[in-house]
Parts: structure tokens; C-alpha cells; sequence
């Protein structure tokens, strides 16, 4: 099985760069394979905690080398929920990477552990028999503290459902679990990866040298 690893995040990172100077991407230092996948981007300021900056996957299996390339760019610019990233960022940034693998159909939509399962819920909205679908990776409901119902709540709402919810609602739910690996990296260790894999740092148009 393929693992999450280094050199996925700093395709990702090579990619971003590639796109704000308008070249071309080096060649992965990773074999092609299939999974499904996400980008994770997240902004540090002032030593706080990384914030969320964009956050775009495929709950389906692609080549690895293709879907990194599209998501790292999708993710960091057209993740509806914030402005696209610009150049001046960068060094703020941190990438994760995720392959998700073990998809299984769970029982009900409480039948899941908090830190090991990513969730995927399908559902039909009760208002107006619209099918409604979102996903959380493993790590998010761990991160923000949630129970397994805070988390399902707050996925129907991400999924676009904005009636009450209650029980009889949430039965309605069909959940996927599934596992992840996962790599993250901050900005500085790509650019010491590069200096020291390359011969020299990476220069990015827009972005004054440090």
C-alpha cells in the first residue's frame, strides 16, 4: 500500500510555486499509483495555531501524480469558503497530504471512532428530497474536540442542510468510513528539502527573498 510521504508534499508545494512564477512543474520524486486523495492547506501568523485555507480532495480513486497536481492548485485557489491563496502567503503555509484507503459501509452514522475514521454521509433532506453528501478526514473531528454526533451535525450542515435536525433525521444518514495516511510540511522545511535536494532555494515571483 502507498503511503502519504515527503516528496507528495513538496509536489504539491513545486506545484503551487510552478503556478505563481508560470512554469512548469519538476517531475514528482514519487511512484504513480491510485487512491482517492486530498490537499490540505493551512496559514500560520504570528506563532498562532495553522488556520484552515483550503481543503480539496477526491473521495474517488485517481493517479496519484494527476490528482496531487489538480488538487494542490484547486485547493489552494478555488475552495469556495476562502479567497484564493497569493504568492505572499507562501511562507506561511503548511501542506498536508492524505490518501485515504479501508472504505467501509458502517451500520448506522454512530458506528465510528473519532480519530480513526474519516466519514462520509449521504442523505436524502427531508425539506425538499434533495440527496445531500459531505466528508470529514479523520483528523478534523479530533482536532475540533467534537463527539461523534457534533460531528455528524456539523457535516449535515457542511452537506447543506439547514433544517432542524433531530434524531429521525440523522437515522437517514448512510455513512462511509474510511481510514488515512497522511504528511504535513511547513513552507520553510520544503524550501531546506529543496535547497538541499537542488542546489538552491526556490525563487517565487511577488515573493521578496528571506
Amino acid at each position: 500500500m502507498v503511503s502519504a510521504n515527503k516528496e507528495m508534499v513538496v509536489y504539491c508545494f513545486d506545484t503551487l510555486v510552478a503556478h505563481f512564477n508560470g512554469e512548469q512543474v519538476p517531475s514528482p520524486a514519487f511512484d504513480e499509483g491510485q487512491h482517492p486523495l486530498f490537499v490540505t492547506w493551512k496559514k500560520a501568523v504570528n506563532g498562532g495555531e495553522p488556520r484552515l485555507r483550503g481543503c480539496i480532495g477526491t473521495l474517488e480513486a485517481r493517479c496519484i501524480i494527476t490528482g496531487f497536481k489538480d488538487y494542490a492548485i484547486i485547493s489552494a485557489l478555488r475552495d469556495r469558503r476562502f479567497p484564493p491563496i497569493q504568492a505572499k502567503e507562501l511562507p506561511f503555509l503548511q501542506c498536508t497530504v492524505s490518501l485515504l484507503t479501508n472504505y467501509e459501509n458502517a451500520a448506522n452514522y454512530l458506528d465510528w471512532e473519532v480519530g480513526t475514521h474519516g466519514i462520509i454521509i449521504e442523505f436524502t433532506d427531508p425539506d425538499n428530497n434533495a440527496k445531500r453528501n459531505a466528508t470529514y478526514l479523520p483528523e478534523i473531528a479530533e482536532q475540533e474536540g467534537w463527539t461523534k454526533i457534533e460531528a455528524i451535525d456539523s457535516l449535515m450542515r457542511k452537506a447543506g442542510y439547514n433544517g432542524s435536525i433531530t434524531e429521525s433525521v440523522r437515522k437517514r444518514i448512510q455513512l462511509t468510513r474510511y481510514q488515512s495516511t497522511l504528511f504535513t510540511m511547513h513552507y520553510g522545511e520544503y524550501v531546506s528539502y529543496v535547497k538541499k535536494t537542488r542546489g538552491g532555494a526556490p525563487s517565487v515571483a511577488g515573493l521578496k527573498s528571506h
